[in-house]
């Protein structure tokens, strides 16, 4: 038994030192990968068509097809992970980044027709989805499904896909577009995200109306509680380094701060079973606000540069792994004696996603311009179809939820969930590829004075990150406070409600939060200046 020992331990070690070999292969072959997709990308960045992600998804097909070819059909990714990596790694930094970025004045002056569009109206499509699916599915006979997984379905597809979109739109061209589907998708994605957690944690067999207030009850408590959290973290930063003044000493710090607490925000929201996604927006909102402003110069220009390129590699990466993902053939074999329901599941799911949508978009812009008196704010017939057509594709989020519903330790094992997960797959294929690259043509043709320049990634604008001045989301002096000081008042508050609480909300910022916590105007202790002359 001795003798053997020796052998044992070499041929296990011997086992050991191939894999990991095996595995830096793996790591090298995708980072090669994700260099050619930002290659490709630049190339075609003028492209009428063609967008970062949808180049990203046609290179992951492609390489996942030649993967297929070599392994004679076995295998078509280089890499496997499961949909938790993308939640704690991938999803973050993009998120973050969404909101560390915004124009803070355009979002929050559409703040209640993007809470509209972004709760409301993710409900009204999720129920639409669920009641379609029930309805519809047992027609086609595809196996046993619970009333869980009809609601996890509406959760799973009412998931827009933002990053995708909002390469196609321009901040500075189309602003009033660009808030809207921006902060619809993020708060949409939040949203579906907690749906989705209530429908799993909750026992919904035996449904009746204190089950359904309950249930109402903790998704609205989650909301709340994660978006608490993501504006304590964020005001927890600020204060800790304009009190603590890192940057006298190392800015190395306080980039690392920042980095480290806005991750925290979410990991912290994931541990207490809150959606992670709204608490790391707001963090984002917030640091932008105040943190941003108490660091030195060359944090400022570091910590834009960094969350930037953080979310540009997480989006890049999500796309291609998806793309060879698709063709995997684990997922496909349950399917393969019958094609034709994976397809009908997928055009019922197609036709419920643009039914749902349409249901909300019409009546909540009516009811959105009903209370807006500048014509030039109001989302007209044709800005309000571009909101309706880039709000159909689905993305990564809704492909990882149902791996995370239908699949267990990254198997699928029953054909009925198999059926669900190929006809996703085949939804966001779809939508990405046909929706995406329609979008920009349809933008031209519906709003011709905003084509004149090309727009361009949301990470990757050409607009500089720092520049001198006010930026007319932050600039006090556009919101004309003389003219508010005269009129506010209940009826001004009636008349121009955004206005009047933004004007009241910059009083309240002044006087209590920027002394305490920071931002701009306000003496930094790193350098002894008032905000050093740039701005976000």
């Amino acid at each position: 038994m001795d003798s053997h020992g020796p052998s044992l331990l070499a041929r296990s070690l011997l086992s050991s030192s191939d894999l990991e070999t095996e595995f830096v292969d793996q790591i090298a072959l995708f980072a090669a990968l994700l260099c050619g997709c930002i290659v490709l990308g630049h190339l075609l960045e003028n492209s009428r068509w063609l967008n970062q992600s949808i180049t990203a998804l046609l290179i992951g097909l492609c390489t996942g097809g030649l993967i297929l070819l070599t392994s004679g059909g076995k295998n078509s990714r280089i890499l496997e992970f499961k949909q938790e990596f993308f939640f704690i790694y991938l999803l973050p930094p993009i998120i973050f980044n969404a909101g560390f970025q915004v124009k803070k004045k355009q979002f929050f002056r559409n703040f209640m027709t993007i809470t509209s569009f972004g709760v409301i109206g993710t409900l009204i499509s999720f129920a639409i989805i669920s009641y379609g699916a029930t309805r519809l599915f047992p027609i086609l006979d595809v196996g046993y499904l619970e009333i869980k997984d009809y609601l996890a379905l509406g959760a799973i597809f009412s998931a827009t896909d933002s990053v995708c979109t909002l390469q196609v739109l321009n901040q500075e061209e189309t602003p009033l577009l660009y808030s809207l589907v921006f902060g619809e998708g993020v708060v949409n994605d939040a949203t579906s995200v907690v749906l989705f957690n209530a429908i799993t944690k909750f026992d919904l067999s035996d449904m009746d109306l204190y089950t359904a207030l309950d249930f109402a009850a903790n998704f609205f408590k989650l909301f709340g509680l994660s978006t608490l959290l993501g504006v304590f973290v964020g005001l927890l930063c600020a204060f800790i380094i304009r009190t603590l003044y890192f940057g006298r000493h190392s800015t190395d710090r306080e980039v690392a701060l920042m980095i480290l607490m806005a991750y925290l925000s979410y990991i912290t929201a994931e541990v207490f079973g809150l959606s992670g996604i709204l608490t790391v927006f707001f963090c984002g909102i917030v640091m932008s606000h105040y943190a941003w402003h108490n660091v030195t110069h060359k944090s400022q220009v570091t910590t834009k540069h960094t969350f930037a390129t953080m979310s540009y590699i997480a989006e890049v990466f999500i796309f291609l792994y998806v793309g060879m993902d698709s063709l995997d053939v684990g997922k496909w074999r349950f399917i393969e004696d019958s094609p034709g329901k994976s397809i009908l599941a997928s055009v019922i799911l197609l036709v419920l996603i643009m039914i749902g949508r349409a249901a909300f978009i019409l009546p909540l812009s009516y009811l959105s311009n009903l209370i807006r008196r500048d014509s030039n704010e109001k989302v007209g017939i044709r800005q309000q179809v571009i909101v309706w057509w880039a709000g159909l594709m689905r993305g990564a989020v809704s492909i990882a939820l149902a791996y995370k519903k239908f699949t267990g330790s990254g198997q699928t094992i029953q054909p009925a969930n198999a059926l669900l997960i190929t006809s996703t797959i085949t939804v966001v294929l779809f939508s990405t590829i046909v929706f995406g690259l329609l979008t920009k043509p349809l933008i031209k043709r519906l709003l011709p004075q905003s084509s004149q320049t090309e727009p361009s990634s949301p990470t990757s604008s050409s607009a500089p990150l720092l520049v001198n001045g006010y930026d007319d989301g932050d600039d006090p002096e556009t919101e004309n406070h003389g003219t508010l000081t005269a009129k506010a008042s209940l009826k001004m508050l009636f008349n121009s409600p955004t206005t009047t609480v933004h004007y009241y909300w910059r009083r309240f910022d002044d006087a209590v939060m920027r002394p305490v916590f920071g931002g701009r105007g306000f003496v930094s202790y790193a350098t002894g200046t008032r905000d050093m002359n740039v701005i976000h």
